[in-house]
């Protein structure tokens, strides 16, 4: 094993020079600046104090830019992770509170530890099993949710409850005792963050601002809107008529009291350790794989497991909770001017000199101005436009998402993200096990072999070729009886039976049995079964079985020379 393996950081620091550290130095300062507001959201999100998004900055960035392969991937707090981080630790601890924050480092832990396993044992495709439409609706819910769980700061009033009914609920009790301070200032705090994404960096280039300058501040319109919201709560006291504040910020990590934990705990945690595990690691690679694709660069993803696995570790030794590779993160980083992973190097020590000497700034700060930022942010994950797209793909996949979102909505998100994998392992199944099977005939003058019913084709009343657009497997073998049968009894002239195996991988013992049957029943009425077109792998397979001493008929390399030499048989019998 090589030292790049055990330690992917080495691929890029021996090749490091003075100009890339000097660039990377001040792409750190602008990411820093840019993703200190939306890690102090996130953190309140996951229903931890604010200050401890920037804890969850430092050591995880630092231990993934040292362990993972994508270079341009920014680990950190995640709007997705943190509301499940919230959904899995509620049952257990009241949000604020000692025994919250416990179970939210444990949960780190967890999580860092199930990765690692899973690097172990090389499991990294098991988020295969996560489809588009169960991701996507899981999203959209998902962000529905966390919007409608904002309205509670955005309004200054109590509420309770994390899934649709108990959250709307409990919201129109207290609707009445709205602090309506907060809400002025929600509302002009979303208004002048909406105008500064869409005109800040517009605005920027009509005062004459270079092109890199408003290509790296031009995002940063969150940083000067927190600044402005701070400084007027501050100078007005609009803490003192009502307006929620971040307040003291903690000088030490949150401690864990091991008097809160315990193995029930531990193994109802499980569920929700693994759930945002998975769906941490699926959101990380797909951002990690698009920026490597861009920039012609690889990644592994079962190092990706290692790197995500210890950041999440590092981040309970930091009093944190789980973290994973975000969207807006990599991008503020690639936008940034980002070169390596030195730039999460950096950027956690400068987050890290902030919290030991600007914590006191953030006294005054908003709870409605973070709050404003993450309802922003998770609105843009609300995907209409893929709901349309699918119903027009596929209705099967539109049912799919609209039954994750809905379950995700009503019942939580472990419930929906596990009703959305078993609808589409049993949407797989039901596929597979109804698979494509045509009758096909040579295109005239060609050596290829096309659907009858799509194309004008050459066919012999003696000789008939089905194709199987499957692998061979328990789910289908039946039906395959069931349609050789068929055609065999439509076609009375019928004297030889090609099964073309262009698409078939595998064939597994259910089928070879099957396979076995269908030989003795076309025996009995006088066909020969012959085989065309059948890959290495799945001859090499069948050469120790019995199917092929049964055959009665021959293994032909393709079907050109299986129709050709029938053909000529049956010719010279005439």
């Amino acid at each position: 094993m090589t030292l790049e393996r055990i330690f992917p950081a080495w691929k890029w620091l021996k090749t490091y020079s003075r100009d890339d550290l000097q660039n990377d130095t001040v792409a750190s300062l602008i990411f820093t600046i840019m993703v200190i507001p939306q890690s102090l959201a996130y953190a309140m999100l996951a229903g931890m104090p604010a200050i401890t998004g920037l804890y969850a900055s430092i050591v995880p960035s630092i231990l993934y830019s040292l362990f993972g392969t994508s270079r341009t991937l920014a680990v950190g707090p995640v709007a997705l992770s943190s509301v499940m981080t919230a959904s899995a630790i509620l049952p257990f601890a009241v949000a604020g509170t000692e025994h919250y924050a416990t179970v939210a480092i444990l949960l780190a832990f967890m999580s860092g530890v199930f990765l690692l396993i899973l690097s172990l044992f090389r499991l990294g495709f098991l988020t295969n099993l996560l489809s588009h439409p169960v991701i996507s609706g899981f999203i959209s819910a998902t962000a529905l949710i966390v919007v409608i769980g904002q309205l509670k700061y955005l309004l200054g009033i109590q509420s309770e409850g994390s899934t649709l009914f108990p959250l709307v609920s409990s919201l129109y009790r207290h609707l009445g005792s709205t602090n309506i301070p907060t809400l002025i200032l929600s509302i002009l705090s979303i208004f002048s963050l909406v105008m500064m994404q869409r005109h800040f960096a517009r605005f920027l280039g009509m005062i004459g601002c270079s092109k890199r300058t408003v290509q790296l501040l031009g995002k940063s319109g969150p940083v000067i809107i927190v600044f402005l919201a701070t400084l007027a709560v501050a100078n007005f006291s609009l803490d003192q008529v009502g307006v929620s504040i971040i307040g003291a910020v903690p000088e030490a990590l949150p401690s864990i009291h091991l008097d809160h934990i315990n193995l029930p705990m531990v193994r109802e945690l499980i569920p929700g350790a693994i759930l945002i595990s998975i769906v941490g690691f699926f959101g990380s690679v797909s951002v990690a794989q698009t920026y490597a694709a861009k920039r012609r660069q690889d990644i592994d993803p079962n190092q990706e497991l290692v790197g995500l696995g210890l950041a999440n570790i590092g981040s309970a030794l930091s009093g944190a909770f789980p973290v994973t590779g975000g969207f807006s993160r990599t991008v503020l980083n690639a936008d940034s001017g980002s070169r390596s992973p030195m730039t999460g190097i950096i950027a956690a020590l400068f987050i890290l000199l902030t919290l030991l000497f600007l914590t006191p700034l953030f006294y005054y700060l908003p709870k409605a101005i973070l709050a404003s930022i993450i309802s922003i942010s998770m609105l843009k994950l609300v995907n209409v436009q893929d709901l349309r797209h699918l119903w027009n793909f596929s209705k099967k996949e539109a049912v799919l998402l609209l039954a994750t979102f809905f379950v995700v909505l009503i019942e939580g998100m472990e419930t929906g993200l596990i009703v959305g994998v078993c609808l589409s392992l049993l949407f797989f199944l039901w596929h597979t096990s109804h698979p494509h099977i045509a009758i096909v005939g040579r295109v005239p003058g060609t050596e290829h072999f096309r659907n009858v019913q799509r194309f004008t084709v050459e066919t012999h009343q003696s000789v008939l070729t089905v194709r199987i657009d499957e692998n061979l497997f328990f789910a289908n073998a039946r039906i395959l009886e069931e349609r050789l049968q068929q055609v065999v009894s439509e076609n009375k002239e019928v004297k030889h039976l090609i099964l073309m195996c262009t698409a078939v991988n595998m064939i597994d013992a259910s089928a070879l049995q099957s396979l076995e049957k269908i030989i003795t029943r076309l025996a009995d009425a006088g066909v020969q079964l012959h085989l065309s077109e059948v890959k290495g792998p799945v001859m090499d397979k069948l050469k120790d079985t019995q199917l092929l001493k049964e055959l009665n008929g021959e293994v032909f390399l393709t079907q050109h020379q299986a129709i050709k030499a029938l053909e000529g048989c049956l010719e010279e019998k005439a």
